[in-house]
């Protein structure tokens, strides 16, 4: 959802229909992209820590894929910052917070575009309580109940744990305690990939080097593991996954 070079991949394949989801970053030149703000999407607050945060939906289009791109936007949140860290190197304090709205934003997002997607592919600790809102939060909306979810792990491991409100902060209804009953304190970049593995149908060892732990622990799950791939190898590899992936659901 995050990693832009592997959507290049996943196109390889022509009858897969790919829509993109990121956030914007400051690197993301907002006119020379075309990027225009969807009005129809926009004006939902997602609320978070008891404080309302605008969710903004943004658009555009790679002309030679045939695939439009949605951004999620908010002030507080993405404007004017990097990705994890900032300019000196420093991890932003509120990463746990920006994950759940982005998390969140995207969810909403494809309720609202009315999209009924076979595979969501969640790319990176960013997106990993997507599995779990997939699955539990929004498990009969129509846009998510039949979709399986695959986690791709990177080589991107954050440093400083997560605050420790954490695990209040990103229950919705229909989650329960015991769904996140691995969050324990220190609530750190491994618990929260363990998290995602368990609520996803596949993982994706999408890094040469990924943490071993998350990665051993996805290998004991009993679920479908793509170990790593040469990027020339990679396109195929990820499809016939997909297909593994809905087939092994299916029985």
């Amino acid at each position: 959802m995050t990693y832009t070079e592997d959507f290049k991949c996943i196109l390889a394949k022509q009858d897969n229909v790919v829509n993109a989801n990121l956030f914007i970053l400051r690197n993301i030149n907002e006119r020379r992209n075309q990027l225009h703000e969807v009005i129809r999407l926009s004006g939902m607050n997602l609320i978070i820590d008891d404080t309302d945060h605008p969710l903004i939906i943004k658009v555009a289009s790679i002309q030679s894929a045939r695939m439009q791109v949605y951004f999620i936007d908010n002030d507080d949140y993405f404007q004017n910052r990097l990705q994890v860290t900032d300019e000196n190197g420093e991890e932003y304090e509120d990463n746990d917070a920006r994950a759940i709205f982005y998390a969140r934003g995207v969810l909403e997002t494809v309720k609202k575009l009315r999209w009924c997607p076979d595979i969501i592919h969640c790319h990176g600790w960013m997106t990993a309580l997507a599995p779990l809102y997939i699955k539990k939060a929004y498990k009969d909306e129509p846009s998510f109940r039949d979709a399986k979810v695959i986690f791709s792990l990177y080589e991107d491991d954050f440093k400083q744990p997560f605050h420790a409100d954490f695990s209040n902060k990103l229950l919705l209804k229909g989650i329960a305690k015991k769904d996140i009953a691995g969050l324990k304190e220190p609530i750190d970049y491994t618990a929260l990939c363990k998290l995602a593995a368990d609520f996803s149908d596949g993982i994706i060892q999408q890094s040469e080097h990924v943490n071993e732990e998350v990665l051993n622990y996805a290998r004991e799950s009993g679920k479908p593991v793509l170990e790593y791939q040469s990027p020339e190898n990679f396109a195929e590899a990820c499809n016939d996954f997909y297909d593994k992936v809905w087939e092994t659901e299916q029985k």
